[in-house]
């Protein structure tokens, strides 16, 4: 499975973008979808997770009610709609595929339950 992110850019806090992230080469599209972020000087960090089937998503706190993640398995893409955005909000965003078995929900903020991943779009938010 291949995953191209894209959508960064630059947006002023209290603003809005939406990242989306297109996913080719997979046999099917029974793949759960996931985004994290990575600050400079900051680990990895896990934003939201979507089931295969577009249901479920869930999030980390820090960006609950702000994000909002969707797909689209016809296009096979999934998107993440991102309001209210603050300066923390700042990193480079990347997108992950998690094939059959599933991670359980324990496990879902962890880069290692993703088997692919896309090459990031940057994000930044100015105050």
């Amino acid at each position: 499975v291949q995953l191209q992110a894209s959508g960064g850019g630059l947006v002023q806090a209290g603003g809005s973008l939406r990242l989306s992230c297109a996913a080719s080469g997979g046999t099917s599209s029974r793949y759960d979808m996931a985004w994290f972020r990575q600050a400079p000087g900051k680990e990895r960090e896990f934003v939201g997770r979507i089931r295969w089937s577009g249901g479920n998503p869930f999030y980390a706190d820090s960006v609950k009610g702000r994000f909002t993640l969707s797909r689209d398995n016809a296009k096979n893409s999934v998107v993440l709609q991102m309001k209210s955005l603050q300066p923390e909000d700042t990193a480079v965003y990347y997108c992950a595929a998690d094939t059959p078995p599933f991670a359980i929900l324990s496990m879902y903020h962890y880069a290692r339950s993703y088997e692919y991943w896309g090459q990031g779009t940057e994000l930044t938010v100015s105050s």
